[in-house]
């Protein structure tokens, strides 16, 4: 027998998803902690990968024929990637360190907050360091002027994709929920 339409759609989006506030049907306090941790620390699996790779070829980079003919701005673009690499890759890395240590403390409803603002801020780092990168290698390849087109069309890439497009969809959902 069907439920009507505003039973079965209770604690969905608008698209039919579940809201991720709301736990899944029978699912605990805990339980629901335990799934949003693991669903978060699966995505910062994916990133920690890029970004580790980015900053192994990065740390390589001044080793490298033709390094010394990188000009100033190159050599600058190249410390802001290296930097924001590094800084990501902590960002990315310290969920899974801190859960080490604080296992079966009770605060793993602390660590799952923490771990999103760091994924926040590691994506920003990531996109600082991709933005250089790409800079670095048009710089140095091209010309300075298509090396700024290029990086920022990187930075407004990731900007958009990453941070600002969540964000209006956060702001459309508490519209349609008012």
């Amino acid at each position: 027998m069907n439920q009507p339409e505003q039973v079965q759609n209770e604690g969905r989006e608008p698209d039919g998803s579940r809201s991720e506030e709301e736990p899944e049907p029978g699912e605990s306090h805990k339980e629901r902690v335990d799934r949003e941790l693991g669903e978060l620390m699966q995505g910062l699996r994916v990133a920690v990968t890029g970004v580790q790779v980015l900053f192994a070829f990065l740390l390589t980079l001044p080793f490298a024929a033709g390094f010394h003919k990188v000009d100033t701005l190159g050599r600058w673009l190249f410390f802001i990637a290296l930097l924001s690499a590094a800084l990501a890759s902590i960002c990315f890395i310290t969920p899974a360190a801190q859960h080490r240590l604080l296992f079966r403390t009770g605060l793993k409803e602390k660590m799952l907050h923490r771990a999103n603002e760091l994924g926040i801020a590691g994506a920003v780092g990531l996109a600082i360091a991709m933005t250089s990168s790409v800079a670095l290698v048009a710089e140095t390849v091209i010309n300075a002027w298509p090396a700024a087109l290029f990086g920022g069309v990187i930075a407004l890439a990731s900007g958009w994709l990453w941070i600002l497009q969540p964000i209006v969809d956060l702001y459309r959902t508490k519209d349609v929920k008012s």
